[in-house]
């Protein structure tokens, strides 16, 4: 048995049990020091897709249920009180991972890879895994277990959002080469494939339908299925009339993101400039 494998199988073995003892911690810190290195995800990409590792979010939830409350402050400025179990993520020099002073916060058991740029102030929860040469921007949060690939761009005060329960719940998902666009929210298990733009003020939830302009489609999510934006789609907020009743007669809408487009060479110049701010 492997050790993913025999991880998994205690983890299944500690959630179902009754109660914890003192005796089962180092299981769990044994698990969540893999999750912190990146050796377990709470999803990973297989062929054709993506695999939600409920398992894995099992296994934070353990970590809070066994951990207990600390006083984590330093001196006066800087107070803050969690379990025992989540304390901040340790970096040094080798990590390679570029924190701007101000504010940020790296949970522990959020895997951070090289080359990874926070500006602050940016928050990252438990059980996130951010991708090489992604930036995490000012105001931004990347919610637990939520999956960002490599050379995202998360802009400012965008809201990746993060899910623990209920288990089986798919997490946010950004593939490699997404642009994230300012005080934009991924919501619900959505999942933006690869190369896709979201512009500053998208919205994007499970019970959200999005209109493709290009192709004569609507995309929606199912039982089976998150809400998935396709690769190199550029989408924009938009809106669409209520039809019938009072909503006709006050000439109102609805908020609705439209795909306006498909990446093209002019797109691709336009967020080049944004490698200017990476290492």
């Amino acid at each position: 048995m492997n050790r993913n494998s025999e991880n998994q199988s205690k983890i299944e073995g500690l959630y179902e049990a009754p109660a914890l003892s003192p005796g089962d911690r180092p299981i769990i810190e044994r698990f969540l020091e893999d999750l912190d290195q990146g050796r377990i995800r709470a999803a990973q990409p297989i062929k054709n897709g993506w695999k939600t590792n409920r398992w894995v979010k099992k296994g934070i939830l353990l970590g809070f249920r066994i951990g207990i409350l600390k006083d984590f402050s330093e001196g006066s400025q800087f107070s803050y009180f969690d379990k025992d179990t989540y304390p901040l993520k340790s970096l040094d020099l080798q990590s390679k991972v570029r924190v701007v002073p101000g504010g940020s916060a790296i949970r522990y058991g959020a895997y951070v890879s090289p080359g990874v740029t926070c500006m602050p102030p940016m928050y990252i929860n438990v059980g996130a895994w951010v991708g090489p040469d992604t930036m995490i921007d000012s105001h931004a949060l990347v919610g637990s277990c939520a999956q960002i690939g490599a050379r995202v761009h998360v802009s400012a005060a965008a809201q990746i959002g993060g899910v623990l329960e209920p288990i089986g719940a798919s997490p946010v998902i950004i593939e490699n080469d997404v642009l994230i666009g300012g005080n934009c929210g991924v919501y619900e298990g959505a999942l933006i494939s690869e190369g896709a733009i979201l512009a500053s003020g998208v919205t994007l939830t499970k019970s959200t339908p999005v209109y493709d302009l290009v192709r004569e489609e609507v995309y929606r999510a199912d039982s089976t299925r998150p809400l998935t934006i396709p690769p190199g789609a550029v989408v924009v907020p938009g809106s669409r009339a209520l039809k019938g009743g009072f909503g006709e007669r006050k000439q109102l809408s609805l908020y609705t993101p439209i795909i306006v487009k498909y990446r093209d060479g002019k797109t691709d110049t336009s967020v080049q400039l944004e490698e200017w701010l990476r290492f």
